[in-house]
């Protein structure tokens, strides 16, 4: 989509309800935030309970990996004047029965909710702030930290000063990796963030790793791969060589990119950039990146891919809360930080290779899938899922759905390739109905979902996706 046909500013009828929303909670004395484990979820939560914390009221910041049952229960039950639910909740509106609700998300919301709840919006007891009820994407135009910082902002202006956690919450939902830059609402909070002083755009090599990974390893590791560079570290090694670029500073300590002075950065663009043959993976290789100027660049915050790494692997190793302490500023949690961070690099490329090592990938017809049992953690799966998409072992034109343990059934994380997104697959639709049908929950996005079913009715489950995407495709 071109950038003229994105929004350039918020439409009405979402200001109207951003500021009925911000009423509730500011009529609220004592609130409970629930809010997801990942990056996304971090920075939203961390963005929701500053904006209490400036409002001076009682709050209770609660992590949750997923809305289960007894998760449901918990918020219906919660003796808090309100519950404010952050990049989680809409798929399970309709089973809410609490006044008291405020939910700012961006996955695909609960459609039996809008007709069937809708007496209690009338009365501004239940209020569900999802770009979806404006026909704005969730998956690439704004992440669920951005609509609770657009809530902050209507609540408070002096809240744009955290927009920049909006943004960091947008990359680390990949919200980028469509167009290579953010775009719509992102775009508008993005702006926001740059006016506060606390973001700066650059236009450069968008490989992870700008601040923290020495020049070798960020060659080596990049994405889109190069031919001949990837993956070689003699050959990484080679051509900064041969380019007359130093891996070394004259102290002896191993140099980053953001260690390089213009030319050596044009050169090595050039030399990247000539290698490649696919347009695509041009556009994805040189783009915009962003640079959260609070922290240094090597603090492993300075960039904000490297910050949503930091709160991802805080999340998904059961440390949400020192996520949330750093995004409050608190630089003590760092250190914890950098463990979760070394736990996550070693644990994904560990899963990474038990999936391949073993074999495990199968097909079917439509979809492609591997069972991890308790091999991989439930919340890492979907990740690993992801990764294995873009390699030789998987089909690129096939969704792929990946099975691992959890305490309450099983868990299944799906990724679908751009092109079947494009053609019309919706796997949010897919796992939320054909959980459904086994006695499980599901939702997400159309791009990446999830679902929780029973044990034993894996197959069954696989059954019925296959269905769904054959009627999708179906003349």
């Amino acid at each position: 989509m071109p950038d003229c046909d994105y929004p350039t500013e918020l439409p009405e009828k979402l200001l109207g309800d951003l500021r009925r929303a911000a009423r509730v909670v500011k009529g609220a004395e004592t609130v409970t935030v629930v809010t997801h484990i990942d990056a996304d979820g971090i920075t939203a939560g961390s963005i929701a309970a500053e904006t209490l914390r400036r409002l001076g009221k009682e709050y209770t910041l609660v992590f949750e990996k997923k809305i289960t049952e007894e998760a449901v229960e918990r918020i219906n039950s919660d003796s808090a004047d309100l519950v404010w639910i952050c990049d989680l909740g809409s798929a399970y509106m309709g089973q809410f029965t609490r006044s008291g609700l405020v939910v700012t998300d961006h996955h695909v919301p609960d459609p039996k909710w809008r007709s069937g709840q809708s007496s209690l919006e009338a009365f501004g007891t239940v209020h569900q702030l999802n770009p979806h009820l404006y026909k704005v994407s969730g998956s690439y135009e704004v992440c669920g930290a951005g609509m609770t910082y657009l809530l902050s902002k209507a609540i408070d202006p002096k809240n744009q000063d955290l927009a920049y956690l909006a943004v960091v919450g947008a990359i680390g939902d990949f919200q980028d990796s469509r167009e290579y830059r953010l775009v719509s609402w992102n775009r508008i909070i993005l702006n926001d963030a740059i006016e506060a002083g606390d973001v700066e755009v650059e236009n450069t090599i968008r490989y992870f790793g700008r601040g923290t990974r020495p020049l070798v390893q960020f060659l080596q590791y990049g994405e889109p791969a190069v031919s001949g560079i990837t993956g070689d570290m003699q050959a990484c090694a080679l051509l900064l060589q041969n380019l007359d670029i130093p891996a070394f500073d004259e102290t002896g300590a191993k140099r980053t990119w953001c260690d390089l002075n213009e030319v050596e950065r044009a050169l090595l663009t050039d030399e990247l950039m000539s290698s490649l043959e696919k347009e695509e993976d041009r556009k994805a290789l040189f783009g915009e990146v962003y640079t959260i100027k609070r922290y240094e660049p090597k603090s492993g915050l300075g960039d904000a891919k490297e910050f949503s790494t930091t709160l991802n692997s805080c999340g998904r190793y059961d440390d949400a809360e020192a996520g949330a302490r750093i995004c409050a500023g608190d630089m003590s949690a760092l250190e914890e930080a950098e463990q979760n961070r070394k736990d996550h690099r070693k644990n994904i490329s560990q899963a990474l290779s038990y999936v391949r090592d073993n074999h495990l990938l199968r097909r079917r017809n439509y979809v492609q899938y591997f069972f991890a049992g308790s091999a991989i953690r439930e919340t890492v799966v979907g990740i690993v899922a992801g990764m294995m998409l873009g390699t030789s072992d998987a089909a690129p034109d096939m969704p792929i759905l990946a099975f691992a343990d959890a305490d309450d059934g099983v868990k299944v994380s799906a990724r679908a390739p751009k092109s079947l997104i494009d053609a019309g697959l919706d796997l949010s639709r897919i796992m939320s109905e054909s959980a459904a049908e086994v006695g499980g929950m599901g939702g997400g996005h159309s791009v990446a979902a999830g679902a929780t079913i029973p044990e034993g009715k894996e197959e069954v489950f696989l059954d019925r996706v296959e269905e769904h995407i054959s009627e999708t495709f179906s003349p």
